[in-house]
């Protein structure tokens, strides 16, 4: 398995003047840019006196300065602490405080509500914009004056590609400190090592390889590991440009970006298809014309075609492979992306396996599935008849975490005795290999009657009726209520001709003859206010138990 950190350096050797890190709409950067950028926060470290294996942490918005910062501190060996910057205040300090940062690269809104004045560890910060210095009246004013006439010391010709020479001989090395919110309880700093990362970027590279002449849009967070591997540093290392978007997309920020950029592939959370089957898919499904085409085989092929090019065109035309994860798949919108031919697939992975655990090309990909136990990681399933018996889905690999900073308890509770990581997922496992996630062992709900029920198995089913877009099920004396948050723009189409409690009511129904007699629900509420998510977008269901 090559090192990432090689894989880097020989796509900024071979792509020196090519487009590396952009912000959509904004300026870029080439890999000769990028490569000068890291050496110049290099020589500002050791200005500072930062040493290999210090804490340096990273709170900022998506840009391209994200990149820049994380792979100057990733490639100068001293730990990157990335910390996502939605996070309360309070929740920012304790993880600088934690994680024993010395220095923080932050947005200056960011760091101007910061209190950092209570955290003795931290020495100085970054303005992430322009890397000017934030720590006014710090012993580290000079270091940044002199900063460029030490730079043109050391490199009197300029920066060019025979400099660059980053180390590849510390894959057991800690690399990583990733705090999370999880779905419960408070943030615990995943340690991950460089073979960690090698491995995912090994696999993503071999399965769904990259090029120079390829596009990626950037939408999720930095901070979240997903983001972090496979819409930075896997594309990186295939000489491939990212373009960051910046901020929360709206639906028509989105599609212009995806239009302009024109990626090769697309990572999004299930919820973008899901509206994309209900509000463009299926009122097109319902016009006379198409109802007829669709009677006739060799027509309704026709339409499926049209349906996928629709889609694709709208993604910017060029993607290869649409992947889906983070939170279940709604089935009927599964089986019909399916059946229009589709290129998808749904993966499965963790920050503690940084992240990816499980994964399969869309050629190959078992409908409900999440793929099959990617390269170098094992998976097995705790229980007797892993094939028709859910049990908790386990993991060993040269990806997995070392253990959460500073929390030997958290550490010891998340392996077995025989050193296997404990997910947390329910899931069973076929013949073939590929896996199927039931839910979280902490969602899962016992009836009166002994019987386990999967919350999540229920709410795919209430998600799909009419007027619901998202739920939680939750267990009240023993009864199973759903907590559903209603489409507006669906409700404003009926003007008051249909009272709420009508509605609510046809969900209850029309999911409850789609499920078994032991998980049948017993009420349907509907919410406000759009459900609190983790930063992968699962809902924190603690919070409404």
């Amino acid at each position: 398995m090559k090192h990432y950190l090689q894989k880097l350096q020989e796509q900024i050797c071979e792509n020196w003047n090519r487009k590396a890190l952009c912000n959509y709409g904004g300026d870029a950067m080439t890999f000769g840019e990028l490569a000068a950028s890291i050496e110049r926060l290099h020589v500002l470290f050791s200005m500072l006196g930062i040493s290999k294996g210090d804490r340096i942490a990273l709170c900022a918005r998506n840009q391209a300065n994200w990149g820049v910062a994380f792979l100057a501190v990733n490639t100068y060996e001293a730990v990157v602490v990335p910390i996502l910057p939605d996070f309360h205040k309070d929740a920012i300090l304790s993880i600088l405080e934690h994680s024993g940062s010395v220095a923080l690269f932050a947005d200056k809104d960011i760091f101007d509500r910061l209190e950092v004045q209570s955290i003795s560890c931290l020495k100085w910060a970054v303005n992430i914009s322009d890397f000017s210095d934030l720590s006014a009246g710090s012993d580290a004013g000079r270091s940044f004056e002199f900063l460029d006439a030490r730079f043109n010391e050391l490199y009197p010709c300029g920066y060019s590609a025979a400099c660059l020479d980053y180390p590849t001989d510390n894959d057991k090395e800690l690399a990583v400190i990733n705090y999370t919110s999880g779905s419960t309880g408070q943030p615990k700093g995943v340690m991950l090592r460089y073979e960690c990362f090698s491995a995912n970027i090994e696999f993503g590279q071999k399965r769904l390889p990259s090029t120079p002449n390829d596009n990626l849009l950037s939408i999720l967070p930095m901070a979240h590991m997903f983001g972090m591997v496979f819409e930075l540093l896997y594309p990186l290392c295939g000489g491939t440009a990212v373009y960051f978007l910046g901020r929360t997309p709206s639906p028509t920020l989105l599609m212009k970006a995806m239009a302009d950029v024109k990626p090769y592939q697309v990572v999004a959370v299930p919820m973008i298809f899901e509206k994309i089957y209900r509000k463009k898919l299926l009122p097109a499904m319902n016009r006379p014309l198409v109802r007829f085409m669709m009677a006739v085989p060799l027509l309704r092929n026709a339409v499926y075609m049209k349906m996928r090019h629709e889609i694709n065109k709208s993604f910017g035309g060029k993607v290869g492979t649409y992947i889906m994860g983070g939170a279940a798949v709604n089935p009927e919108v599964e089986a019909f992306l399916h059946r229009i031919g589709l290129h998808f697939t749904i993966g499965y992975g963790m920050t503690e396996a940084a992240p990816l655990l499980a994964f399969e090309d869309w050629s190959r990909f078992s409908l409900r599935s999440c793929g099959k136990a990617m390269d170098y990681v094992q998976l097995r399933i705790d229980s007797e008849n892993p094939v028709s018996v859910p049990g908790e889905i386990q993991a060993k690999g040269i990806n997995i975490m070392s253990g959460y900073y500073g929390n030997e308890e958290a550490t010891k509770a998340a392996f077995t005795e025989d050193g296997w990581f404990r997910t947390g997922d329910l899931g069973t496992m076929d013949t073939c290999g590929n896996l199927y996630i039931k839910g979280r062992s902490k969602s899962m709900l016992l009836s009166s009657s002994g019987q386990n029920i999967y919350p999540e198995e229920i709410e795919c089913i209430v998600n799909s009726q009419e007027f619901a877009t998202e739920s939680v099920v939750v267990m009240r004396d023993d009864r199973l209520v759903a907590l559903v948050r209603l489409d507006e723009d669906e409700l404003k189409k009926c003007r008051g001709s249909r009272p709420l409690s009508d509605i609510l009511e046809g969900i209850r129904n029309n999911a409850n003859q789609r499920l078994a007699k032991f998980c049948q629900l017993y009420k349907v509420e509907a919410v406000d206010k759009p459900f609190e998510k983790t930063p992968k977008m699962s809902i924190k269901r603690y919070l409404y138990s």
